[in-house]
């Protein structure tokens, strides 16, 4: 098997099994299917679709978990909040737990003829179906989050660096275990695709930073949106000798068993996410100044689909404790003086955009068998972040995401 057929595989494989579901506006969800809604439901599995306002630009997202996770459908349904109080004349709706697959394709058609002018799908395994329906769409615009495709015309790519503050939330766990007397970290990841690789990567290279002594297992759990199976990976990663343990998924789960267990974990996805004491940190999206930029590029005529890969001087991304009017969680502020100083300063350089995703993952990086993967004086490039090897065609990559780096004690499985 081909790695992109693998990896679109691995995209599909990747549906959530919540089958409860609801739509609405953000500030008013309908307790009762309207009737043209109704008549829609056996083609898109019961979910009912959301109705448009005339004479005002309709925006919809399609979440792949409820609006109120408390990660990251919570921090898109936050987006559309903005979009809808920033930019003037836009109506913005949502419709949740939408399951990757067929059922997904079902409801961008539905919301296509309903007459949305732009519409957003949310999760990886959401590629393919955008593709198809707005290849039967011409005249509106999809933008899909994560993934890899866009046909350049009407279906565009989006996604950002998540993996600058995954970087300085390993510096601070790297940190953070070494002042515990207890080098080991733990990665609860989702799936094996290029998105979680580099994250993990990026993890691990700030680790370093701070613990170079530091190590950090992985385990996969195969789902982006499971309390109760987040719940006892993280427990799995904490009674196998972890000190600080990540998520890859939705829920802040891994901070509730790290607060049982006296550890600490690291939320993700939802600036609100950190709430309890043993929450260390939470590198999170901040998805409004983003959305309401693509929605004024597309209401003017001048947003190009394509690839749009945002860096932190977006502002589309942030670190809990250190973004402007934030305050440090306990974890943080007790943690060494130049430690803080060090994210503070690879911050404020990300910010000002001087630092960037290929700072994060400058040479030299080793892999975890002690291999060269990037020389000492070069940077891997965009395709290397988005693509296992040898890349897809016109995508094709040299440094390919397909290992781990140094400090990592997992292994990856074959691509063959």
């Amino acid at each position: 098997m081909t790695a992109r057929r693998l990896w679109t595989l691995l995209g599909m494989l990747a549906g959530i099994s919540l089958l409860a579901s609801a739509c609405g506006t953000p500030t008013a969800a309908p307790t009762e299917a309207p009737e043209a809604a109704a008549t829609e439901a056996p083609a898109t599995g019961g979910l009912q679709i959301p109705d448009v306002e005339a004479g005002k630009f309709n925006v919809a997202a399609v979440l792949i978990g409820p609006h109120d996770d408390g990660g990251w459908s919570q921090a898109h349904y936050e987006g559309l909040l903005f979009v809808e109080n920033d930019v003037p004349n836009v109506h913005v709706a949502y419709i949740e737990n939408v399951p990757e697959g067929a059922e997904s394709e079902q409801v961008f058609r539905s919301l296509s003829r309903k007459g949305f002018d732009l519409i957003l799908g949310t999760s990886f395994g959401y590629m393919d179906p955008m593709e198809t329906v707005a290849g039967e769409f011409p005249d509106i615009m999809y933008i899909h989050i994560s993934g890899y495709k866009s046909n350049t015309t009407n279906f565009g790519n989006l996604f950002g660096a998540m993996e600058d503050m995954k970087y300085l939330a390993g510096m601070l766990a790297g940190a953070r275990a070494k002042a515990d007397g207890n080098p080991k970290l733990g990665y609860m990841a989702t799936f094996p695709i290029p998105e979680e690789l580099r994250l993990g990567n990026a993890i691990a290279l700030g680790m370093k930073k701070t613990c170079p002594e530091c190590t950090m297992d992985v385990r996969w759990i195969n789902t982006w949106h499971d309390p109760i199976k987040e719940r006892e990976a993280a427990a799995s990663l904490f009674d196998a000798g972890a000190q600080v343990v990540f998520t890859g998924a939705d829920t802040p789960a891994v901070a509730d068993v790290a607060q049982e267990k006296g550890k600490w974990g690291i939320t993700y996805d939802w600036s609100g996410s950190c709430k309890v004491e043993r929450c260390l940190t939470a590198p999170y999206w901040n998805w409004g100044p983003v959305y309401a930029r693509i929605t004024e590029g597309v209401i003017d005529g001048t947003y190009k689909a394509g690839w749009d890969y945002f860096d932190a001087d977006s502002g589309g991304m942030g670190l809990f404790g250190f973004m402007a009017g934030e305050t440090m969680t306990s974890g943080e502020a007790s943690l060494p003086p130049e430690v803080i100083t060090m994210v503070q300063s690879t911050l404020a350089d990300m910010l000002a955009g001087t630092f960037t995703r290929f700072d994060v993952f400058a040479g030299e990086i080793k892999d975890n068998a002690g291999k060269v993967i990037v020389p000492a004086g070069e940077k891997i490039e965009q395709a290397d972040i988005d693509q296992f090897p040898p890349g897809a065609p016109g995508l094709e990559c040299k440094y390919c995401m397909y290992w781990w780096a140094d400090g990592i004690t997992s292994e990856l499985p074959s691509l063959q």
